[in-house]
């Protein structure tokens, strides 16, 4: 797989194969050794107490939380059939992180029907006023080059849970070079005016594009998702290693280490197979600057959540333990400003 395939074709070759192989999540349970099942196949947890920290284990806050209730919301990407086509809840998060630590979390869009973004932001502004789980904040869906992008972001002018806003930029719909685009551009601006950051979520070929947007919002905030979205497959990663040293160069973007185990899928994988992408991002962007996320249910293609952040744990287990409270918990609060 090269580096420039599309996340989204990504995942519909995965699924694929993940339901003719059985379940990737299964698969990778044999390589890490353990026994593991999907989320939501167990009775429901209903208490964020579920997810709790343990003594000792340094707490995480989860920048990249999906939600999906399919009873309500349309998502366009999602195939029939598929080990992610059903509703993802808040109960079975709760039940896939539960002893992990997670204290905070951080609602992600998830590519619904553009019709439907206000609906999904109020969904999840309620659950975080309601306290339902540990989402504290959202990054909801938008169209920064759409006429009516002002309006649609000062709805929400008042509301301290929304935090940014997403527009995923590997699909069929943003072709290379959308993001450059002087209405899409100024779109960006206008978050950075608001107070609110954008995270960029993008095929990993076209990141120096990535760098041109960034370098065109100097007053924006920018939050990378997946690493840049690198395949863990991929062989030779010399051009995403370039251009992500190349990135980290912009003092107003943080990375996240999120959405790479998900590349992983159907083939089984150890935290050998990550430590690459993950080591040469924490040291492109230095510890100040990269932010932990589960990237839930997505993850589930290749591994649970256990199993993403336990191969983590151990990849930064060299590290500091202040480099890595700072990767899996405070940076977060910073990054999107969490009470």
């Amino acid at each position: 797989m090269t580096q420039r395939t599309e996340r989204r074709q990504f995942f519909g070759q995965a699924i694929a194969m993940a339901v003719a192989a059985g379940s990737g999540v299964q698969r990778v349970g044999r390589a890490f050794g353990q026994e593991t099942s999907a989320p939501g196949g167990e009775p429901a947890v209903a208490k964020a107490k579920a997810t709790g920290e343990t003594k000792g284990m340094i707490p995480i806050i989860d920048t990249h939380q999906h939600l999906w209730d399919l009873t309500r919301f349309r998502l366009p990407w999602l195939k029939d059939g598929t080990p992610l086509s059903k509703s993802f809840l808040m109960d079975d998060y709760l039940k896939a992180v539960e002893g992990l630590g997670v204290v905070k979390s951080v609602y992600m869009e998830v590519d619904v029907e553009p019709a439907q973004h206000e609906a999904e932001a109020d969904y999840v502004i309620d659950l975080c006023r309601r306290h339902v789980g540990p989402m504290v904040g959202a990054v909801i869906g938008g169209r920064p080059s759409s006429d009516g992008f002002a309006a649609s972001i000062d709805r929400y002018k008042e509301e301290s849970a929304i935090k940014g806003i997403r527009q995923v930029l590997h699909g069929g719909s943003t072709p290379q070079g959308y993001c450059l685009d002087s209405k899409f551009v100024q779109g960006i601006r206008l978050l950075g005016e608001r107070g609110l950051s954008f995270d960029l979520c993008m095929r990993s070929g076209e990141l120096q594009d990535g760098a041109r947007l960034v370098d065109a919002c100097p007053g924006t905030s920018f939050i990378l998702d997946h690493c840049g979205n690198p395949s863990v497959r991929e062989k030779d990663l010399s051009a995403w290693r370039t251009d992500i040293s190349r990135l980290a160069e912009r003092k107003n973007l943080v990375c996240k280490v999120s959405g790479i185990v998900a590349s992983a899928a159907p083939d089984p994988w150890t935290p050998a197979d990550l430590a690459p992408i993950v080591n040469h991002v924490l040291s492109a962007f230095g510890p100040d600057r990269v932010i932990f996320g589960g990237d839930w249910p997505v993850c589930t293609l290749a591994a649970t959540p256990r199993q993403w952040v336990e191969a983590l744990r151990e990849i930064v287990q060299g590290r500091s333990e202040v480099e890595r409270r700072k990767l899996f918990h405070d940076n977060a609060l910073r990054v999107y400003r969490l009470a």
